[in-house]
């Protein structure tokens, strides 16, 4: 089962209503059975609607649809963001979902969702989405620890993940200063290492986007060597042009293992 974390860099109705970059999008959306947008721009809600009916009139999509669930237009000024999971409904189900409202250092609070994932190992699994903002990266990322805290307390689940922006590489965040976080020690399990670039620009590689596990029996239930950043511009044999125009990042996905393959 793979899951995903996407910024799609500024997603709404301009972006959507371009019939060219949409079908893009819905080629490496409609890979994963769980992925949340980061970036998404669209304080009404109609530009994710119509890309959900999109979505599901893809392919296989039609027998193997999408729900999603979006959060409330997220920030500390004029300039706000939604995170939107789309999730295939025959397997996964939203259980509940948490709007984090705690530590104002964070620009876009986590909008964390507890699904249940009857086919995998873990079962019950809990995501925390990010999109820091590249001054703060380091103040965010610190913070992050007391998401997790919340939530575990919340659920009573340790089987958690974060995903998404991160900004943690480059000019954002340096190896230092990365390695000093209190996420960057056990019982957390960096996925995409510090030399994967997730950028899409030929002029930048940087690691922003992460997926970063807590405890080792969620660790157990990756699929070794699963976790990446999906380079839709070689697997889609686009142009340069045509990927800067879906977005600025690669997705960062990995595996989960299916139950009856840990038996």
């Amino acid at each position: 089962m793979k899951i995903a974390a996407f910024n799609v860099k500024r997603l709404g109705r301009t972006k959507v209503n371009k019939k060219d970059v949409r079908e893009i999008i819905i080629k490496i959306v409609s890979q994963y059975s769980v992925v949340v947008l980061v970036e998404v721009m669209d304080v009404s809600g109609v530009a994710m609607e119509t890309f959900l009916t999109h979505l599901n009139d893809y392919g296989d999509n039609r027998s193997n649809r999408y729900g999603m669930r979006c959060s409330t237009s997220l920030g500390q000024n004029r300039y706000k963001e939604k995170f939107v999971y789309f999730y295939r409904k025959k397997e996964v189900q939203i259980l509940d979902s948490y709007q984090y409202r705690g530590n104002d250092v964070l620009t876009r609070k986590p909008f964390v969702l507890l699904l249940n994932c009857p086919k995998t190992v873990v079962q019950k699994l809990v995501l925390i989405p990010v999109h820091t903002k590249p001054s703060n990266a380091e103040a965010e990322l610190i913070a992050l620890h007391d998401v997790v805290e919340v939530v575990r307390e919340k659920w009573k689940k340790d089987n958690i993940m974060i995903l998404g922006d991160f900004n943690a590489d480059g000019d954002s965040l340096s190896k230092r200063k990365k390695e000093k976080l209190r996420i960057s020690s056990a019982p957390y399990h960096w996925l995409i290492g510090d030399d994967v670039d997730t950028t899409t620009s030929n002029k930048t590689q940087n690691a922003y986007d992460r997926i970063v596990v807590y405890g080792e029996r969620m660790l157990e239930a990756i699929v070794p060597n699963s976790a990446k950043a999906y380079n839709f511009k070689e697997e889609l044999n686009l142009t340069q042009e045509k990927t800067q125009s879906v977005s600025d990042h690669y997705p960062v996905e990995l595996k989960l293992e299916l139950e009856q393959m840990a038996q």
